[in-house]
Order: C-alpha cells, then sequence, then structure tokens
C-alpha cells in the first residue's frame, strides 16, 4: 500500500473561540491548496475543530510522513505559523526556516489510526490525476468529508474499542469495501474517551449512509455498545435514525483539499480497469 492516512492533534493554550480560529485559519487555505498541488502527495487533507481545546488536521498521502510533512513546512509554512500562537509548547516559528523542528512536532503530535481503509490503495495521487488527465474525464461527482467524533462510556469502553478496531479489521475493510462511494476511512483513537470515524465520499449524504448502514452497520453496531448516547441498533433497522446520528454528529471541515475533484470511486475503478 504506498498510501498512508494522518491526523495531526494542535493541543491550544486555552479555551479558543474556535470561530475565529477556523475564519483565521481558512484565509490561508488558498496558500495550504497550491502546496499541496506542487507537493503532489496530498489525496485530500482537511482541519475540524474536535474542542475548543483541540484542532485536527488530517488527510490522506502518499510516501513518507516525514517527507509530507518537509514539504508543508517549506511551501505552506505561513500556514502553520497562522495556527501555532495559539498552540501549547509550539515549534519554533517561522515554519519554513524551522523545517526540522516542525517534522518532530508533528510526529509528536501524530494520533495513530486503528484502523484505515483505501478504496485503491496501491495509486498515487499523481497517477490517478493521470489517469483521469489521459481519459479527458470531467467528473461530476462532489467529494465530501464524513467527521464523526464518537464519545465512548467510559476509559475502559475507549481501551477496549481500541483494541477491537485491529481485531476485527479484516471483516471492517470487507465491509467498507462495499460501501460504493467511499474513498477513505480511518478510526482515530483520540484520547479523551473518543474515536473518530473519518472518510471521503462521494454521491449524496444521504446516499452514502444509506450504503454505510447497509454494509458497515453491523461494525458500528458493535462500537455502538460502547457509546454514548448511540442511535438505535441494530442500524440496518432504523437507516434514518443512523442518518439522523450521522448528521447531527458529523463535523464541519474547515477548508477540503481534493487531488482530484470531481472523480467518484467508480469513475476511478473505472480507468483503473481500462488501463489494465
Amino acid at each position: 500500500m504506498s498510501q498512508s492516512l494522518f491526523t495531526l492533534g494542535f493541543p491550544l493554550k486555552r479555551e479558543t473561540d474556535t470561530k475565529a480560529l477556523s475564519d483565521q485559519l481558512a484565509a490561508t487555505l488558498p496558500e495550504l491548496f497550491k502546496a499541496a498541488d506542487e507537493i503532489g502527495l496530498i489525496h485530500y487533507s482537511r482541519f475540524t475543530v474536535l474542542s475548543a481545546k483541540t484542532l485536527l488536521f488530517l488527510g490522506e498521502f502518499d510516501g513518507e510522513f516525514g517527507e509530507l510533512m518537509r514539504g508543508l513546512a517549506r511551501s505552506a509554512g505561513p500556514v502553520f505559523d497562522a495556527i501555532f500562537p495559539d498552540v501549547d509548547r509550539a515549534p519554533p516559528m517561522p515554519v519554513a526556516e524551522n523545517v526540522e523542528a516542525f517534522v518532530d512536532w508533528a510526529a509528536a503530535h501524530l494520533l495513530h489510526a486503528a484502523l484505515t481503509f483505501s478504496t485503491h490503495p496501491d495509486l498515487t495521487a499523481k497517477q490517478i490525476k493521470t489517469l483521469i488527465s489521459g481519459a479527458n474525464v470531467a467528473g461530476s461527482d462532489v467529494q465530501h468529508p464524513f467527521l464523526v467524533i464518537l464519545s465512548l462510556k467510559s476509559y475502559l469502553a475507549y481501551i477496549e474499542v481500541e483494541l477491537l478496531l485491529p481485531m476485527t479489521s479484516h471483516r471492517i475493510h470487507k465491509d467498507l469495501a462495499s460501501v460504493e462511494t467511499q474513498h477513505y476511512a480511518q478510526f482515530v483513537p483520540l484520547g479523551n474517551h473518543e474515536i473518530g470515524f473519518f472518510a471521503v465520499y462521494d454521491s449524496t449524504f444521504e446516499k452514502y449512509i444509506a450504503d454505510l448502514t447497509k454494509n458497515v452497520g453491523r461494525d458500528f453496531d458493535l462500537i455502538f455498545k460502547f457509546a454514548k448516547d448511540p442511535p438505535p441498533s441494530p442500524c440496518v433497522e432504523h437507516i434514518q435514525e443512523f442518518i439522523d446520528f450521522a448528521a447531527s454528529a458529523n463535523r464541519s471541515p474547515i477548508g477540503f483539499y481534493q487531488a482530484y475533484p470531481g472523480s467518484g470511486v467508480q469513475d476511478v475503478h473505472a480507468l483503473i480497469a481500462e488501463s489494465k
């Protein structure tokens, strides 16, 4: 698998006005998107607010984590310079002049996923863009991030889910692969008794959640046994309730970078098949 997924946690110095922080960060995103295009390793990325004390930056990329962070430091340093005044024990700034310190900081604040999924794990962002360009395809599928935080009942429940996800990874991977509109997904232990389910999909929200319920519902049923205020189970018999739960739990992204916008999962699958 050439691809990896990352989630970085930015611990804020104090409870922060997240709207002001989001607005400040949003103003720098064109620079980040331009840098991502130049680096050529990122499939998707987005920021989101976890709480008044934590900002998350997550994405899917090719190659080594350190190589990506060096590229971001050199090409998008001012984006992180805008964040770090609010971050506890931030690395030295400007980031572009302190590249290795930024890489070390990022490695120390990397939240490790308990399970990751990619629908085309062996293709780089550059290869997918080349396939799309060569076919002269104007994609019409809109891609969306899905950012859900599940609060678990206790520390013991948190540890049980953290251990359960890798143990059932073969089944969950198979189930996630059955969701025809899903590009990527990861389950990430976030600390504070919280687990994040972060995904990228195309089609409408209702269609995606219905497809997710049908194919991955049994996996969510298992996790929901440990969650606070879960929707009714089994999910497959309560699709509308699960759609409502997902809609209320879904976090808004701050920006959403896409290396190949408009290209749905099935578009990419078809291009891969034609290239063989």
